[in-house]
Order: structure tokens, then sequence, then C-alpha cells
């Protein structure tokens, strides 16, 4: 790979990154018009799904694996987060929800020990708490509150058991099968709940939201699979914080949601921790790949 490659891949991941907070912010524009959060996560799971089947290279001896039991499985936390990180977004900035989203991480870390038995260390679990002390700056646990708040925490809950289903799933199924499966599962799922949350009149402007919200999240999330194909898994995953950034610039550009102190110094640290605790678990990995070669 050469050198204009690598930077036209970093592009890519990068784009992918900030696509993600742009559909959510055309979710959060939906709330603003009446539309349910019920209906914006399915519209978004369905479109999504269509949008990506002709690229998932779905073979016909795979049919039966999209309803596997461990797919489901991991559609369960998948859908979760949709749902309640749009639910959030009705009444909350979009960065500070994306801060408290980010929880997730630090669920994935201490999950993925106690199920999947990897690894626990003193100083990345001082990170990773140093970081959820950002999370309680965005949130304000007994100051204000509020139940979008609440909705933020456990859509990052279930971003976390997700990661952990990803660390369990990636031994047994590529990854395109896998986010087809979910889509197609909770699509499926949030059927009965969404005919009733139907908006009584669909304009065009209606359309226009739900396709950026649908086409925006699920270009994100393709261009990430594809370029985690292409280059290591700890180059992507810095680039996870960057939707922060994104949030950030977006909540002040189409909503007038500037973060106030507390929750732009929350939003800081939670950004830093991530990043050190990439460095911190990367550096550990050369160490150990130096050692065995």
């Amino acid at each position: 790979m050469n050198f204009d490659s690598k930077h036209g891949l970093l592009a890519m991941i990068l784009l992918g990154m900030s696509l993600i907070p742009i559909g959510d912010s055309a979710g959060k524009l939906l709330t603003e018009v009446g539309v349910s959060p019920a209906f914006i996560a399915w519209s978004r799971l369905v479109v999504g799904f269509i949008f990506i089947l002709p690229f998932s290279g779905l073979l016909r001896s795979e049919l039966k694996s999209l309803y596997d039991w461990r797919l489901l499985c991991r559609a369960v936390p998948f859908t979760g987060a949709i749902f309640f990180m749009i639910s959030a977004l009705k009444t909350e900035p979009i960065a500070n929800v994306f801060g408290i989203f980010f929880i997730g991480p630090i669920v994935a870390y201490f999950l993925a020990a106690l199920v999947l038995k990897e690894r626990i260390t003193l100083l990345r679990s001082i990170i990773l708490f140093i970081g959820f002390g950002g999370v309680l700056l965005v949130v304000k646990p007994g100051i204000g509150i509020t139940s979008g708040m609440l909705y933020a925490l456990i859509a990052g809950i279930f971003y976390g058991c997700m990661l952990v289903s990803n660390r369990w799933l990636s031994n047994y199924f590529r990854p395109r099968l896998i986010h087809l499966s979910t889509l197609l599962a909770g699509s499926i799922a949030l059927t009965p709940i969404a005919i009733d949350a139907v908006p009584e009149s669909i304009d065009i402007y209606i359309v226009e939201l739900v396709l950026i919200s649908s086409l925006a999240s699920a270009l994100g999330n393709l261009i990430i699979i594809e370029a985690s194909r292409r280059v290591d898994a700890n180059i992507v995953a810095p680039f996870v914080y960057s939707q922060l950034v994104t949030a950030a610039i977006l909540g002040v550009l189409l909503f007038n949601q500037w973060p106030d102190a507390y929750s732009l110094l929350g939003l800081a640290i939670i950004f830093t921790s991530g990043i050190l605790s990439f460095v911190l678990s990367n550096r550990k990995t050369s160490i150990k790949q130096a050692l065995s070669g």
C-alpha cells in the first residue's frame, strides 16, 4: 500500500465515522417534527438493509445463517442502542448524547473480561474510569439528569454489549453478514411498534430526513466495515472518537446547542481517555508481537 492510498483509506474511515452522527442529526430533526423514535429506528433498519444487501456478498448457502441464534443475540443490543439513542436525541443535545453513549467501550471492557475472559489491566482500568468521570460530567447525576440522559445511558450500555458480541461473533461469521442479519432481525422485531407509530402525514421533508438518517448510517457503517478489511482494526479504533467532534459541530450548526462548561470538559475527558486507552492497548499488542517475533 503506497503513501497516497494510506491517506485515502484514513479519509474514508473519517468520512464513515462522520456519516453516523449526520444520520443521528437527521433522526433528531425528525423527532422535532413529531416523528416517533420507534418509526425512525425501524425505517433506519429497513432502508439500511435494502441499501447494504447488494454489497453484502450474500450467498445462497448463507441464507440460513441470517437467523442463526448467535446473530439474533447481537441484533438485540444493536436495535436497542439505535432506539434509545434516537429517544435520547429527542430532548438532549446531540453532543451530550454521544458523550454519554461512549460509556459503551467502558461497559465492553469489563463485560468482555467477564464473558470472554479477556484480561483486565490496572492502567487501562484507571484510564477508562477517568473516561467514566467524563460521562458523569455530561450526565450530571443528581443535578439535572433527565429521561433523555437515562435513554442515552441505556443506549451506551446496549452499545457496549454489542461490541462484546462483535468480538464473540468474529470467529464464526464475516462482518457484512453479521451486519446484514442484524438489520433484518431488528427491522422485523420493530415492525409491530413501527406500524402504530407511522406519521399521520408524510411530506417530502420527512421522506428526505428518513433517507438521510437511514442512508448516512448505513453508508457510514459500510465504509467502516470495508476499511476494516483493508487496514488493521487498531488503525480504525481511535477514529470512533472523532464522532464526538462531529456531533458537537452539528449540534451548533443545526440546533444552536452549545455544550455547557461541564459538558465540554466531560466530552474532552471522554475523547482523551478513549485515545489513551487505544494507545495503551496498541502499545501492548506491538510489544507482544515483537517478543513473539
